[in-house]
C-alpha cells in the first residue's frame, strides 16, 4: 500500500511542489527515506519515532520507505515531519487516507507529539489555493496561512490532535486572521522628523527620495546627524499596499522571520553592520535564504560607514538597484529574489573623518579623503542618486526652540507625489522609469531646462545613466510642487544633489 501526501520545497520565494510517497511492506524492520533528503530530513525518524510512543502507539515492525518525489531535487527542512508521519499513520489505516487528498501538509514534530513552527507558510498556502487545496500547518501558523486567502486551514498543535479531528473525535479551532499586534504598547518615543535640529538641506533630499524612492548618500563628520537622519527616513514613507504587504511578508515568511500570526504591514528598516559578509548582505548559503538585500524588500537598506564594507560586498547591490532583484548563483542552481530597496548609506568623508572641518584635519589631507572615498567604485556611485554632505550643527544650536516639521505632514507631502506618479505612469514610481516611460518624461521638461541639463551634464562629465538620474529626480521634485513640467529650478535643484569629489 503506497500514500501519497502533497507538500513542498522551496525555491528562493518559488514554492516547488514535492509528493511524499509512504510504503509499509512487510520484511525486516527499517525506515528509509529517499529522494535526496538532508541531514534534518533523515533525522525526522528520531523525531516521529518519539511522536507515534507520545500519542500510544510506535512503528510497525516492517520496512517503511518514504521516497520524496521528484527524487532528482536537494530536499531540506523539518517541515516534511508531518507528511511523513501522516502516511505512515494513513498506511497503518489509523484515519482515512483520503482526508489527505485535499491538503498540502507541512509541520515540524517535536517528541512529544506537538507541532512545531516552521518557516515558509505564506508562500506554501498560497500555492495550495492556486492549486484548489487546502493546507495543514502548525497552529502558531494558521493565521499566516490565512493571508494567502485560502479558508481552509487546519491548524493543529499536536499530532494526536489531527488523528482525532480526522476521525471525528475532535474538531480542530478555525485560525482567526490578525493584522497588527495589538499586544505591543504604542511607543510614547517613537522616532519622528521633528527630533532633528537643523539640516534642511538633508530633510528635503530624503523628502524628494520618500516621494520619488532615490537612492541616499550621505557625506559627512561624525555627529553631523547621518544616522540620526537615516533612522526617521521610513517615518515619511508612505504605507505599503495590500499586494506588497504580501510580496514582503512572503519574503520574511521564508526567511523564518514573520511574526507569529501577523503580516508584515510596515516598511523594512534593515541597517546590517559592515562586517556582514557577502552572503548576509545577497542571500544564498547553505540553505539559500534571502539576505539583507532582499529582506529589506519594499523597504530601506542602511549601510553606515559605507566604504568599511568589503569592496566585493558592495558590488553585489549594483544588480539589485538598477533591476529591484537579485539572483544568487551556486552550484546547484540559480535562485532569484525581489529585492526592490532604498539604500539609504552614510559615511564620514575621509578615515578621521574631519575632512573639510578647518583645524581638524590630518595630515594627509585631502588625499586621505581622496583615497578613502575611493573605496567605492564609481559605478556604485553612479547608482546612487541623491549625495547629501552634511556639516555639523553647532552645540548651542540644539537648544533652538523652532521645532521643525513632524514627519505626518512631510509624509502627507511624499503620499500625494506618489500618486501623482503612479496615475501618470501607470503605477510606476519615478525611480523605476524607463523605456517608453522614461521618453514621456523627457517630453515634460522646458527647453530651458533641458539646455542647462546637457550643459551641466557635460561640465561635470555625467554618464547616461546619470543624467537619467538627475531627469528623474527633477521629475519627483516637480511631482513635490504640483507641476507637469519641469522647470529650470527643479533642473537646478536636482544638480545640486549631485556628488562633488574631494579637490587637491
Amino acid at each position: 500500500m503506497v500514500v501519497k501526501i502533497l507538500t513542498c520545497c522551496f525555491r528562493g520565494v518559488e514554492v516547488i511542489p514535492v509528493s511524499v510517497e509512504v510504503q509499509v511492506s512487510s520484511g525486516l524492520p527499517k525506515f528509509a527515506i529517499v529522494g535526496l533528503p538532508d541531514k534534518s530530513i533523515n533525522e525526522a525518524k528520531e523525531r516521529i519515532a518519539s511522536a507515534f510512543r507520545s500519542i500510544g502507539t510506535s512503528l510497525p515492525p516492517k520496512r517503511i520507505v518514504v521516497n520524496l518525489a521528484p527524487a532528482d531535487l536537494v530536499k531540506e527542512g523539518t517541515h516534511f515531519d508531518l507528511p511523513i508521519a501522516l502516511g505512515i499513520l494513513a498506511c497503518l489505516d489509523c484515519f482515512d487516507k483520503s482526508y489527505l487528498d485535499n491538503f498540502l501538509v507541512m509541520g515540524e514534530l517535536g517528541l512529544d507529539g506537538n507541532i512545531s513552527p516552521v518557516s515558509g507558510v505564506l508562500p506554501a498556502a498560497m500555492f495550495a489555493f492556486n492549486s484548489d487545496k487546502g493546507i495543514i500547518c502548525p497552529e502558531s501558523r494558521g493565521a499566516e496561512a490565512l493571508w494567502s486567502g485560502n479558508q481552509n486551514v487546519l491548524a493543529p498543535a499536536s499530532l494526536l490532535q489531527l488523528v482525532n479531528h480526522f476521525n471525528g473525535e475532535q474538531i480542530i479551532p478555525k485560525p482567526v486572521l490578525k493584522k497588527f499586534d495589538d499586544s505591543v504598547p504604542v511607543n510614547k518615543t517613537a522616532v519622528d522628523f521633528s527630533d532633528v535640529k537643523g539640516q534642511d538641506f538633508a530633510k528635503r533630499a530624503l523628502e524628494i527620495a520618500a516621494a520619488g524612492g532615490h537612492n541616499v548618500l550621505f557625506i559627512g563628520p561624525p555627529g553631523a546627524g547621518k544616522s540620526m537622519l537615516a533612522e526617521r527616513f521610513y517615518t515619511i514613507l508612505p504605507p505599503l499596499n495590500p499586494v506588497e504587504m504580501i510580496e514582503l511578508s512572503t519574503i520574511h515568511s521564508v526567511a523564518g522571520i514573520l511574526k507569529n500570526n501577523y503580516i508584515q504591514s510596515e516598511r523594512p528598516f534593515r541597517s546590517p553592520h559592515h562586517t556582514a559578509s557577502t552572503v548576509a548582505i545577497s542571500g544564498g548559503g547553505f540553505k539559500s535564504l534571502p539576505g539583507e538585500v532582499s529582506l529589506a524588500h519594499k523597504g530601506v537598506l542602511f549601510l553606515d560607514e559605507l566604504p568599511e564594507f568589503n569592496p566585493a560586498t558592495l558590488e553585489v547591490l549594483r544588480q539589485p538597484m538598477e533591476t529591484g532583484k537579485i539572483t544568487v548563483s551556486r552550484a546547484n542552481g540559480h535562485i532569484t529574489y525581489p529585492a526592490d530597496f532604498q539604500l539609504i548609506a552614510a559615511m564620514n568623508p575621509c578615515k578621521c573623518g574631519n575632512f573639510g572641518n578647518d583645524g581638524l584635519e590630518c595630515s594627509s589631507a585631502p588625499l586621505c579623503a581622496i583615497k578613502y572615498q575611493n573605496r567605492i567604485s564609481g559605478p556604485l556611485y553612479d547608482r546612487i542618486d541623491i549625495f547629501v554632505e552634511l556639516n555639523p550643527v553647532k552645540p548651542w544650536n540644539l537648544n533652538n526652540s523652532n521645532i521643525g516639521e513632524k514627519s505626518s505632514v512631510i509624509r502627507e507631502r511624499v503620499i500625494s507625489a506618489r500618486q501623482m506618479q503612479e496615475q501618470r505612469n501607470s503605477g510606476v514610481i519615478n525611480k523605476n522609469l524607463s523605456g517608453i516611460l522614461f521618453d514621456e518624461v523627457m517630453k515634460m521638461i522646458d527647453k530651458d531646462a533641458y539646455d542647462l541639463l546637457v550643459k551641466s551634464a557635460d561640465k561635470m562629465h555625467i554618464s547616461a545613466r546619470g543624467f537619467a538620474k538627475i531627469l528623474k529626480v527633477a521629475r519627483t521634485i516637480a511631482d513635490l510642487d504640483i507641476s507637469e513640467n519641469i522647470n529650470v529650478h527643479h533642473i537646478s535643484e536636482a544638480l545640486s544633489y549631485r556628488r562633488k569629489e574631494p579637490k587637491i
